[in-house]
């Protein structure tokens, strides 16, 4: 990634009010808040934008509405509501939660559909396809799988509908040609061939940009077409500029074009090729896409039926929102195939923030306090611990960083032996050198770990930067 200066902006799909949040949201959601909360440190507040939000109009979600007994407005209420408070308890500092039920949204989408049929890339056409209420698209019969939708082993429906078409297939080439020259960024590499192999050897045909109201009664009206409702994925891409004031905000003419648009692989094709085709229409630059791969839970797919979906608040009851991102996010690298193994969730926060981190801010601060009565006597400067890795989307391996600096201090103190140094007052210069060197690391760690953790990091700067350093009074981490 490049090292920005003057803005950064930051996206998570927005996520569909059919179900309650999950962990896959919560991922993609967790990495975002990361980054953002990095660069608003590198560039400060005003000139980082973090957006997230729900995706509310469709036939699945009249469906789901209908099932729960509700109208749909009040359904989808309901639902982003769930996602507005899961993201309050994980401490997520979105700068904005956009509604594709908003009217402002709304009205914006309706503008971009008038000028995408004034330039010509709308046309109507007679459309008969299998149809998975599931995926909200179409899909080919050469998908199936014993003649049901492999996602959700459901029976398609087969339509016949006259729709509006938005002409993909001129912008293909284009779109390759963005991809191979850097100008369409996608990470990490083999998602970017996995587009270019899906343009070469697959017919992408065109998209359907409207639903008859018959078959999709929840949406936004066509406006030139009072029988027709905008087909969900044009509504739910356009809310990455629509969130912005598209097109004469001054926070659209800011920070578009997003620096990092984070996604599942599951929406891979509809973010590669349907959004930067709606953006070369609209003659707008490009983003940065980042995908990450599908997770398993302890091996498993994760399933209702298997009842292994994990409930990020339940995480946050737990372990408390920072110490549950620092769990998910230590598990694996970015843009990576995954297995969350909760069975060592235990395990691992005993290790690394009781044991490790922990056990460190309570060894140091207490020799500091005992040997050289609180006064560790260095000025302490910022050695920008893993922010390279952070730069690069590496949020692991910016974790395994600081990490060995915490491994590397418990191992100093277990070797120098700060206690058997207090006892030679010859030696009082070498053990301050020392509790000197800790004290800096220490420092370090809590700069490296605010964007992660940015209650933790704050508890071991005000400690570490006291007039009079103490030992805390409790853990930093208790036990499990």
């Amino acid at each position: 990634m490049k090292d920005k200066t003057n803005k950064f902006y930051i996206t998570t799909p927005i996520y569909y009010v059919n179900d309650k949040p999950h962990i896959g949201h919560a991922y993609t959601t967790i990495v975002a808040d990361v980054l953002a909360r990095f660069w608003r440190a590198q560039i400060g507040d005003k000139n980082v934008f973090f957006l997230t939000g729900t995706d509310e109009h469709g036939a699945k979600i009249a469906e789901a509405a209908q099932v729960a007994g509700m109208e749909p407005q009040a359904f989808t209420d309901k639902v982003s509501q769930k996602f507005k408070d899961v993201w309050s308890k994980m401490d997520i500092s979105y700068d904005y939660f956009l509604r594709t039920t908003d009217k402002d949204h709304g009205k914006i989408v309706t503008e971009i559909l008038k000028t995408l049929k004034a330039k010509g890339i709308l046309y109507e056409d007679d459309y008969q396809g299998l149809y998975c209420v599931g995926c909200e698209k179409f899909i080919t019969e050469g998908e199936l799988v014993d003649g049901k939708c492999p996602d959700h082993n459901k029976v398609p429906q087969k339509v016949v509908e006259k729709n509006w078409f938005f002409k993909l297939s001129e912008f293909l080439p284009k779109i390759k040609k963005a991809i191979q020259s850097g100008e369409l960024y996608i990470y990490p590499e083999s998602r970017k061939n996995e587009v270019l192999g899906l343009i070469d050897k697959q017919h992408v045909p065109d998209f359907s940009i409207s639903r008859s109201k018959k078959s999709v009664p929840w949406g936004i009206d066509l406006p030139w077409d009072e029988n027709q409702k905008t087909y969900v994925w044009v509504d739910a891409l356009s809310n990455y500029i629509t969130a912005l004031g598209y097109p004469k905000g001054k926070d659209f003419k800011k920070f578009w074009p997003a620096d990092a648009q984070f996604m599942a692989l599951d929406i891979l094709k509809f973010h590669t090729l349907y959004w930067p085709a709606i953006l070369m229409a609209l003659d707008l630059p490009l983003p940065r896409l980042y995908i990450h791969g599908f997770f398993t839970i302890d091996g498993k797919k994760m399933s209702k039926t298997l009842g292994n979906v994990i409930d990020p608040n339940e995480l946050a009851d737990k372990y408390g929102a920072e110490v549950s991102k620092y769990l998910i996010l230590s598990q694996f690298s970015f843009g990576q195939e995954s297995d969350i193994k909760l069975e060592d969730f235990p395990i691992k926060y005993n290790a690394d923030l009781v044991n490790g981190l922990g056990n460190l801010v309570s060894r140091v601060t207490n020799m500091i306090e005992l040997y050289l009565d609180g006064q560790v006597g260095i000025k302490f400067k910022s050695l920008n611990l893993g922010h390279e890795e952070l730069k690069q989307l590496r949020f692991r391996e910016a974790l395994l960083t600081i990490w060995q600096v915490i491994a590397k201090d418990n191992t100093l103190i277990d070797q120098s032996k700060p206690w058997e140094l207090a006892k030679d007052k010859n030696k009082h210069d070498q053990l301050k050198k020392i509790l000197g060197e800790l004290s800096l690391d220490l420092y370090n760690i809590a700069l490296a770990l605010e964007p992660f953790m940015p209650q933790k990091s704050k508890e071991i700067l005000d400690i570490i930067t006291a007039k009079k350093i103490k030992k805390p009074a409790s853990p930093l981490f208790p036990r499990l």
